[in-house]
């Protein structure tokens, strides 16, 4: 696939002085779905800006198809945007709304009753065409802003935390829809939003980002399995992080005792951050067991029991179908694959 959004080198520095973007470089493939994921003040929604205009770069390039697009206003460029806040016209209805764009451009009238019908069928509004947009749910209303972004057919829309102000029951609706929506158009999308769940369930690209940098890009599974620091092991689900060394290549020494691991490419007792996913424990009689600790707490989530586990100079996450009474000693066990190595990088909080 070809890409259709680059980034070269962005810098982004505001008038105060500070700087938001350190050097941003990212290419965004046609008909993607791409989620930039981070914290607030990370710097998405600045990236996500100038993709769409509405910021320029202190420095750096955009490009769209091959083409520098610095300077262009946003109503020049074939991308869309959907905020958080959905911006409808309180006056118009469902059908004027999503029909806006196109009388802007003066389309003809038979040409618009065509695109409107076909977005209407898309996001399942048929059917509430003369609906004041005051009357409809949130999820309606955002389907609104969706279809009114992409009734004048652009290449890349971009959504600005579009979910960001619906109930966790919609909001998981939505991203189903948002997905489908999508695949059926064979559109290029850039999401942005600072809920991992919601990146690893929509995305075929996550772009992590923290203090104005990409930490890392990669496929929800690589980003999730794979980690490339221990910030990104932190922010995408739960992650026991604690410090260690490496005295050689796959052999890693942490909470007093030497494990085997299948990292290497470290310099002899280089000190490491060792990341152990909650799910990859597994509890085991505390007198066979290299690592062991007492259950301080236990609490049933629906699918697994969560234990806080408290070891020796570390509390330990545990997710498991099994679990043990407060106050048990209990052992703990892992194998080399799912031992993490990298190197020794600040965890925000």
């Amino acid at each position: 696939m070809d890409n259709i959004v680059s980034l070269k080198n962005l810098v982004m520095n505001f008038e105060d002085g500070e700087q938001i973007l350190h050097g941003i470089n990212l290419d965004i493939k046609d008909k993607e779905f791409v989620t930039l994921l981070g914290p607030s003040g990370c710097g998405k929604t600045t990236t996500l800006r100038i993709i769409a205009g509405f910021l320029e770069p202190t420095s750096g390039d955009v490009f769209f198809d091959g083409r520098r697009i610095n300077g262009v206003p946003p109503h020049k460029r074939n991308v869309n945007t959907v905020f958080q806040r959905y911006a409808l016209f309180p006056h118009l209805n469902v059908y004027e709304n999503i029909a806006f764009g196109l009388r802007v451009k003066k389309t003809p009238e038979k040409e618009v009753v065509r695109r409107v019908g076909e977005m209407l069928e898309l996001v399942n509004l048929k059917g509430f065409e003369k609906r004041s947009v005051n009357h409809l749910s949130g999820g309606q209303q955002q389907r609104v802003a969706i279809a009114r972004a992409l009734v004048n057919r652009p290449k890349v829309l971009l959504l600005d935390e579009p979910l960001g102000a619906l109930d966790l029951k919609l909001r998981k609706e939505m991203q189903v829809e948002l997905r489908k929506i999508q695949q059926a158009l064979e559109l290029t999308f850039v999401y942005v939003t600072h809920d991992q769940e919601e990146a690893l369930t929509m995305s075929d690209t996550v772009v992590v980002m923290n203090n104005g940098s990409i930490q890392q890009i990669g496929s929800p599974t690589d980003i999730y399995n794979e980690p490339v620091n221990a910030f990104v092991a932190d922010f995408i689900g739960e992650s026991n992080i604690v410090n260690g060394c490496m005295p050689r290549d796959f052999l890693v020494e942490f909470a007093g005792k030497r494990f085997e691991c299948v990292d290497k490419g470290f310099s002899p007792n280089e000190t490491v951050d060792v990341v152990i996913r909650p799910e990859d424990i597994k509890i085991i009689p505390a007198e066979s067991a290299k690592l062991t600790g007492i259950v301080e707490s236990v609490v049933f989530k629906g699918v697994h029991y969560e234990m806080i586990v408290d070891g020796v100079d570390h509390k330990w996450m545990i997710h498991s179908t099994k679990h043990a009474p407060v106050g048990t000693m209990i052992g703990m066990n892992f194998d080399p694959d799912d031992i993490h190595i990298m190197k020794k990088t600040e965890v925000d909080g």
